[in-house]
């Protein structure tokens, strides 16, 4: 296997829950510091690669580093474990599935019981939400859960891990965006392989607690106060079972990176990445979001005195899931793009709108 694979399954495959990233991000790190001059992190974990770090100009890419996961909320006298949501985790999906509890005594496991469907049926067929969904640790008192190392707050995510489907797509649990955050790093690596080096300072931005609302991304734009950011996340396939296209637009992976429409995209800047892909001959499709973005893209957008961001999106089926699933040839062209994008636009380039006139 590839060095850039072995990353990719070391990555994925770890633990990264919102609030909770660090163990992640030293993996991400120690992949990247290879191929930038420098790097640091913030105080809540968000990690960042520099290229040119001395430049005035700077350019940010950036991915988000964290997944959904819950929260130990309750425990039984019976020692069963009723739970709380860190980020957009969906009760619904948890049933049957196994977890790690993340604790200083180390990984405990456990599982999200429910009763047998013909028990449910003469009790009218609950839906999963937080009063009844609830872990098995294997425990039969609060005070063994405790002696475990558990806790109110302790941490929790699912243990699904990478797989592959028809040697054509990637699939598991926190695609969202922690794959990201692997297109970013090959960024970077491809850039030093070919020997690049941008006029601009070059920012390889992880960002943690995107999915609490932005957090990271609002505290490390306030730091860099970048020129430009082109942030990557995911969008819905739209085409898998339903979906509303007339509401939720026509995506679908294996068509290329999404490029978004709305007013947090600086359309002068998306208009330079639509040149740049339709000369290097990167597929793409478009999608249009009538107010924020939902991503890290509004974060740098309104940051400071506004910066120039745009959005590239991979399509992705089953959003907030343990088997999200993207196409190996949509990760490939972002990462083209995102590459042959940062070779071509010029230190120092103004994308105001309105500019001054010049002066005769």
């Amino acid at each position: 296997m590839e060095e850039n694979q072995k990353f990719l399954y070391k990555y994925l495959n770890n633990p990264s829950p919102t609030g909770f990233e660090s163990s992640g991000q030293e993996i991400w790190l120690d992949y990247i510091k290879p191929y930038v001059d420098s790097w640091f992190t913030d105080t809540y974990g968000t990690a960042v690669g520099v290229i040119n770090p001395d430049a005035k100009f700077k350019v940010v890419i950036e991915a988000h580093a964290d997944e959904i996961s819950w929260f130990v909320n309750y425990i039984t006298e019976q020692g069963y474990i009723y739970v709380k949501r860190n980020g957009g985790s969906d009760f619904t999906i948890a049933p049957s599935k196994r977890v790690n509890l993340h604790t200083r005594k180390g990984m405990v496991k456990g599982v999200f019981g429910w009763p047998a469907i013909h028990v449910r049926k003469k009790e009218g067929e609950p839906s999963p939400n937080q009063e009844n969904t609830f872990i098995d640790v294997g425990a039969s008192s609060r005070e063994e859960v405790e002696n475990m190392g558990i806790h109110v707050g302790t941490v929790i995510t699912f243990d699904d891990e990478l797989l592959e489907l028809n040697d054509k797509y990637y699939c598991g649990r926190a695609l969202d965006n922690r794959i990201g955050g692997y297109m970013i790093a090959e960024v970077a690596r491809r850039l030093h392989e070919e020997g690049f080096r941008p006029d601009f300072g070059l920012y390889v931005v992880n960002a943690v607690q995107e999915e609490v609302g932005l957090r990271g991304a609002e505290m490390i734009a306030h730091r860099i106060r970048p020129n430009v950011a082109l942030v990557t996340d995911v969008t819905h396939d739209t085409t898998s079972p339903g979906y509303n296209k007339i509401v939720s637009g026509d995506l679908q992976c294996g068509k290329g990176p999404v490029l978004t429409y709305g007013p947090a995209i600086q359309y002068k800047l998306q208009q330079m990445i639509i040149d740049v892909a339709q000369r290097a001959e990167v597929p793409f499709q478009r999608a249009a979001a009538s107010r924020a973005t939902g991503t890290d893209t509004d974060a740098f957008a309104y940051s400071s005195e506004g910066v120039a961001s745009a959005l590239i999106s991979l399509p992705l089926k089953y959003m907030h899931t343990t088997v999200e699933v993207v196409h190996k040839e949509d990760v490939e062209n972002i990462i083209r793009l995102m590459a042959e994008f940062l070779k071509e636009i010029p230190a120092n380039h103004d994308f105001r709108y309105i500019q001054e006139a010049k002066k005769l």
